[in-house]
């Protein structure tokens, strides 16, 4: 009888993990000494800076580290020395505003005399609400609480440094610990009490806007964004500005960069509105998830293959684009293969050993001495290859690309120059800007999707070629001309047009494959991705 692997996995979770979900899987307490433990419980405002863990309670032994990975657990079990939080003083004083936090992460917003704001965010996370309820008191919890520890819960601060080097917004995260029931928190005590966070600026609208985006007219939600950019003819993304946060993103090997992890800061000149990317929630930089047996095998190409280790090689660039897909299909599809090359160019000369090495100097001495040249090691040898990594991301992007119009009226262009080059323009109707401008190579790209949105919009496909790209038209809601003059010759159609029979003009060529039907549904689109 064949064996499987699954089955093998199978085999070893039920056989590594059976059990109910453990009721005191968390230390007690972060602090290592107990009698400074003691006394900030009797005199809290006499002692100022403590001594901490961050999760002692990743540490095991040998034979689970074999299956379940070392991970960074010798750093969460490191001793750190860090400030006690007081509202009253640290940043000059705070008060609440919200309550935030996701499923994993305890935070709140807090906000300061001058009107700035605060993210307080646990250094810890507990994934329980992330899981089924059914699954919620099962070893399931177990596995997955235990897999934290794959987190360098120091790694967000080593990162300004570098960001700083390569000209990206970032915040300047700090590490703080709050006392046992430290009653200035109100309803909120309990969740916040004797833990570790790290406190940082906070990119908001509702606040004043810090260096570097002081210049900023508005800061907005990746939502209202994209709503804008969608909704509004002269509203657009900065490309350029958002390759180099992403392939920055790509070089410390942060793979959790989805639509909730950017604010976009808003310039608005000329009448026109820019939006420039501020990368936040830095928590999986640098992530160690593949050295143990187990997680090994569920980070293959058939399990959850986002999961990709930090290394000295870019083992997997397809896995650290698996989170951003919506993101990154919406705001680079303007940009080509040179001009991808370029940014990554600049990014190696901004990004020195020196910056590298201030950088990782960053981390806490006892972590340093666990991490810090081998994370130096990895990040100068990743910065060396970030061209070809770059070059990777690009093709993988090329492979199918969305150019999105907006709902005000608009003009695509479509030109078959040859066999291998397709050009496509979009102009805006109303007074015949061009706002989207690329020549793609057939040998890179398989599919172009052009999108309507809504009011009337045209579409005027030309060119004679005997080979070409795969063009998807979907007009979206709106009276829409379409007019395909463009012959392929060899091969199945080549312009798919997908709307409402009612309400379409289409002049159908040769080549045009005719998808149009009375549902509505036929050109939705996800604008927000939430």
């Amino acid at each position: 009888m064949k064996i499987r692997l699954w089955q093998i996995v199978f085999v070893l979770l039920i056989t590594l993990s059976t059990g109910c979900v453990r009721k005191n899987f968390f230390a007690d307490t972060p602090v290592v000494d107990p009698k400074v433990y003691e006394k900030l419980k009797e005199a809290p405002q006499s002692v100022d800076s403590v001594t901490v863990k961050a999760g002692k309670h990743y540490k095991r032994g040998f034979l689970h580290n074999t299956f379940w990975g070392n991970h960074y657990r010798p750093v969460w079990n490191a001793p750190v020395t860090v400030p006690v939080f007081d509202m009253d003083s640290t940043k000059g004083g705070l008060t609440i505003e919200k309550l935030g936090g996701g499923f994993q992460t305890t935070s709140i917003t807090l906000k300061d005399d001058e009107g700035y704001l605060y993210a307080l965010r646990s250094i810890d996370k507990d994934p329980k609400l992330v899981l089924p309820k059914i699954w919620r008191s099962t070893f399931v919890l177990n596995i997955l609480r235990d897999q934290t520890s794959a987190i360098n819960p120091y790694g967000a601060f080593i990162l300004p440094p570098l960001a700083n080097a390569a000209g990206i917004p970032h915040s300047k995260p700090e590490l703080v610990y709050v006392r046992p029931n430290d009653t200035s928190f109100g309803e909120h005590q309990e969740r916040f009490s004797d833990r570790l966070f790290m406190i940082e600026e906070k990119y908001d609208d509702d606040g004043s806007f810090p260096e570097p985006v002081s210049g900023a007219d508005d800061i907005v939600s990746s939502g209202n964004m994209l709503n804008n950019r969608f909704e509004e003819d002269d509203h657009f993304i900065d490309q350029k500005a958002f390759a180099k946060a992403r392939l920055f993103d790509i070089m410390v090997n942060d793979w959790d960069r989805h639509e909730g992890q950017w604010e976009w800061a808003e310039y608005e000149k000329g009448g026109e509105h820019i939006y420039r990317p501020i990368p936040k929630d830095r928590d999986n930089v640098f992530f160690e998830f593949q050295d143990g047996i187990i997680p090994w095998l569920f980070s293959r190409n058939w399990g959850i293959r986002k999961f990709e280790s930090f290394d000295d090689e870019f083992n997997d660039i397809y896995a650290l684009m698996i989170n951003s897909k919506f993101i990154d299909e919406r705001a680079l599809s303007e940009l080509t293969r040179q001009e991808f090359d370029s940014i990554a160019k600049e990014l190696q000369a901004a990004i020195t050993d020196s910056v590298i090495a201030t950088a990782v100097q960053q981390f806490p001495d006892s972590v340093y001495q666990l991490v810090g040249e081998s994370t130096k090691h990895k990040l100068m040898s990743r910065r060396d290859k970030l061209d070809e990594a770059a070059n990777k991301f690009y093709e993988i992007l090329a492979k199918e690309v969305l150019i999105i119009g907006t709902d005000e009226e608009d003009k695509f262009i479509v030109e078959r120059l040859d066999d291998e080059r397709t050009e496509v323009t979009v102009k805006r109707q109303s007074d015949g800007k061009v706002v989207y401008h690329r020549v793609f190579l057939r040998s890179e790209t398989k599919l172009i999707t052009l999108h309507g949105l809504a009011e009337d919009d045209t579409f005027e496909i030309s060119g004679k070629v005997n080979k070409g790209i795969k063009l998807k038209i979907v007009g979206g809601r709106g009276e829409d001309v379409i007019k395909d003059e463009s012959n392929v010759k060899g091969g199945s159609k080549k312009t798919w047009v997908y709307d409402t029979k009612r309400g379409t003009e289409l002049e159908a060529g040769p080549t045009t494959k005719d998808k149009r039907t009375n549902d509505v549904r036929v050109h939705a689109f996800d604008r927000e991705g939430f």
